[in-house]
């Protein structure tokens, strides 16, 4: 159940970069991966494809970049079907780092970090062979279910420590949620409603997510039972997140890392009691058995089959025994590596000063499968958004429609996740800073003015059609949910002003040549 979840998950980050990459990182894009490898591979060593693994060095080019999400389609796909799975996992996990690591900009996110810890942990816990059915001749082993457990543990409790280390007053005085559901980076029309309840709702949901952060995560070091109800206690509570917020597919994967909570024992005595089996069906079709009780049988019958089969070649069987050994060796050092790193930063967290040695975390920066984790530390306290806008006259300014920010007060927010937009995402973390902060906001501005299909992509469509605009700007709005007397009378969802010039206004003159004709407040940049 949790590796098919895993593979839907990959499957939406996958589809959803495919009608996105080229306009990101293409030759053609905002933030081309072919010019930032160049600027690595100036380093000298090897030290560049270390620190960045993928495999756009070997072509980063529209037709290169396409194929990677067809790949990666194509695997996650595969591994939802329950196909060669450990084969699958290793292909979208390499296909979706080598989007991570050339993405920049794009890939700053914490929830690309969660996907690939918890691929990476899924190649020791997936079943080997073609088609393994339920794994019932493989069970996982026992330190990769447990770190999976672990990362879905640091997700929570570490989320729960920043907002208390932090300082936020907002998470102190039980404001938090006030106003979380407008402010958010991409706001639906059920979180538009939950922000209307009053002020007591919003105070019990905070308080109950530093409980569950902080606290009830721990049940998963108490016994089964424990295990089980602190299941059934969050899993509500990451549904209520994905129902009133589109935070892509970061709580998607959460709620199926829960379900590792969930033992085999339990699970199929549910499936057995909701396909409503007859007796002994279940034990033929659908028999799960708990890992954790089955695995010294699990191991005793692989290996006296192994032994009958090979019997009669003892350089098989050695070579066969020699391999295993060093599978379970590579296994062990690459989940003692893991677990090391991500448990040493859970405790820098807590005493920054701890004489813990940082070479193993740093080597595994690159590739992003253990890192620090921490969502919401500090709330949002205004809605802005950036918005692009094109003149011919430099008179009358058109702006260019996006496909999943907020921008018509008429219109009601979407529901969107897992899907990812990472360019209407990115924009809302650039306008809670200054365009200095986020030059591609220029660079996508200078895109426009040459009507770059690549980037064209990314809006909802091409208000000026055939002849670019002569000058593009970058203005900032101020954005507020209506209330439900003012949604009555006017039919808005939104209402918002203008604060001004975000980004210089660019001007293309006759001969092709880009200037600024317009700074923002504060002026230019110094010299």
């Amino acid at each position: 159940m949790f590796l098919r979840a895993l593979g839907l998950i990959f499957f939406s980050a996958f589809y959803s970069l495919f009608f996105q990459i080229r306009g990101l990182i293409g030759p053609n894009g905002i933030l081309p991966a072919g010019d930032y490898l160049a600027r690595l591979s100036e380093r000298p060593g090897v030290g560049a494809t270390w620190s960045a693994p993928t495999l756009l060095w070997l072509g980063s080019g529209n037709h290169a970049l396409n194929l990677l999400c067809a790949v990666g389609l194509v695997a996650s796909a595969l591994l939802v079907l329950n196909v060669w799975p450990r084969a699958a996992l290793a292909v979208c996990l390499i296909a979706f780092l080598s989007f991570v690591t050339a993405a920049q900009d794009f890939s700053s996110y914490q929830s690309d970090g969660m996907l690939l810890a918890a691929g990476f942990l899924c190649l020791f816990f997936a079943p080997p062979g073609l088609r393994p059915g339920l794994g019932e001749g493989h069970p996982p082993s026992r330190a990769s279910l447990f770190l999976l457990q672990w990362l879905w543990f640091r997700i929570y409790f570490e989320s729960g420590l920043v907002k208390l280390l932090s300082g936020e007053p907002e998470w102190r005085r039980l404001t938090a949620l006030d106003h979380y559901y407008e402010n958010g980076p991409l706001p639906n029309w059920i979180g538009w409603y939950a922000q209307q309840l009053p002020h007591k709702f919003q105070a019990a949901v905070a308080l109950f997510t530093l409980a569950a952060e902080l606290g009830l995560v721990w049940m998963l070091f108490l016994p089964r039972r424990w295990r089980i109800a602190c299941f059934f206690i969050v899993t509500p509570f990451q549904v209520g997140i994905i129902l009133t917020a589109n935070l892509a597919f970061l709580n998607h994967l959460v709620l199926a890392l829960g379900v590792l909570l969930l033992d085999d024992r339990f699970l199929g005595g549910v499936a057995r009691r909701v396909l409503r089996l007859r007796p002994g069906a279940g034990d033929s079709r659908f028999q799960i058995k708990d890992s954790r009780l089955e695995t010294g049988n699990s191991k005793l019958q692989t290996r006296n089959s192994k032994i009958e089969a090979l019997r009669s070649s003892l350089v098989t069987r050695h070579l066969s025994l020699f391999l295993s050994h060093l599978s379970l060796l590579l296994s062990g050092v690459c989940l003692s590596w893991v677990f090391y790193a991500s448990t040493a930063l859970l405790l820098l967290m807590l005493a920054p000063v701890l004489p813990l040695p940082e070479a193993p975390i740093e080597a595994l920066e690159p590739f992003r499968i253990a890192e620090q984790y921490g969502l919401f530390a500090v709330m949002t306290r205004a809605r802005y958004e950036i918005e692009f806008e094109g003149s011919r006259d430099g008179k009358t300014w058109v702006a260019y429609p996006f496909r999943y920010k907020p921008q018509d007060p008429l219109e009601a927010p979407h529901f969107y996740a897992p899907y990812q937009p990472r360019f209407d995402w990115n924009l809302w973390f650039a306008a809670l800073g200054n365009w200095r902060e986020n030059t591609w906001v220029v660079r996508s501005e200078r895109l426009l003015l040459q009507n770059d299909s690549s980037v064209l992509s990314l809006f909802a469509g091409n208000p000026f059609p055939g002849d670019p605009p002569r000058q593009v700007r970058a203005v900032v709005w101020q954005y507020w949910f209506t209330d439900l007397a003012t949604k009555r009378a006017t039919g808005l969802w939104w209402r918002r002003e203008l604060r001004g010039l975000y980004a210089p206004t660019l001007e293309r003159e006759p001969d092709g040549k880009i200037v600024v004709v317009e700074w923002p407040e504060g002026g230019p940049p110094c010299p």
